[in-house]
């Protein structure tokens, strides 16, 4: 057997492709491909009149044209998928839990934290800025099972006030017998407005920007 006779023909080689590409979706680079073999390997004593030719460049212009308009709704699909389905608007003027536990000092006042105990428990609150050191620890002792909340008075463990900005706090709870409780915290308080950052929605609650997709709780806020 010859080698020859193991290498495939031009118009086999073009056969291929077609077969190869019909097994996949056609793209803008196979249709490229597919028209460039088809120019390379035509019969020289029969060519490609003028009209087949220009109606395969008028197919590839309106392949161009679908992917474009492909491209632009899945680009519309993304920015949808990343919005939050319900209206953002319907969070202001109620209450709401957040997972997150951001606080916010501004002019010396602090955005509320709030925390869930599961028993009976002494707490242990850690508030911490922006660099992770520890600046105040807050007791709490003696309390029920339940959602509680609290406020930051915007001072240190030495009484000295703290600059504004952004702040993080820890919950640790324990029984009377020194072993843990399980304790979930988070931000809570009344949604005042909408504000977009870098093009993402947050929750006005106070000063702080709460991300919807960390609001675990909504209720109809108890004062007008």
């Amino acid at each position: 057997m010859y080698i020859n006779q193991l290498l495939p023909t031009s118009n086999q080689s073009v056969n291929t492709a077609v077969e190869t590409s019909r097994e996949k979706e056609l793209g803008r680079d196979a249709f490229l491909r597919l028209l460039v073999a088809q120019l390379q390997h035509q019969d020289p004593l029969n060519p490609m009149s003028s009209s087949d030719f220009t109606a395969q460049l008028a197919q590839f212009s309106s392949l161009e044209q679908l992917f474009s308009i492909n491209d632009k709704l899945e680009v519309i699909k993304e920015v949808k998928n990343e919005r939050i389905p319900e209206n953002l608007l319907d969070y202001i003027g109620k209450e709401v839990k957040s997972a997150e536990n951001n606080i916010t000092v501004y002019d010396g006042k602090s955005s509320q934290g709030s925390y869930t105990l599961a028993a009976p428990a002494d707490v242990i609150i850690n508030i911490f800025d922006s660099q992770g050191s520890e600046i105040r620890t807050i007791y709490k002792q003696d309390q029920d099972p339940g959602e509680y909340n609290f406020y930051f008075d915007g001072k240190d463990n030495n009484g000295y006030p703290v600059a504004d900005g952004d702040y993080t706090f820890n919950v640790q709870a324990v029984d009377n017998q020194g072993f843990p409780v399980v304790v979930d915290s988070g931000l809570s308080g009344k949604v005042t407005a909408v504000a977009y950052q870098s093009g993402i929605p947050y929750l006005v609650v106070g000063d702080q920007l709460v991300n919807p997709q960390y609001v675990t709780e909504v209720r109809l806020s108890e004062t007008p």
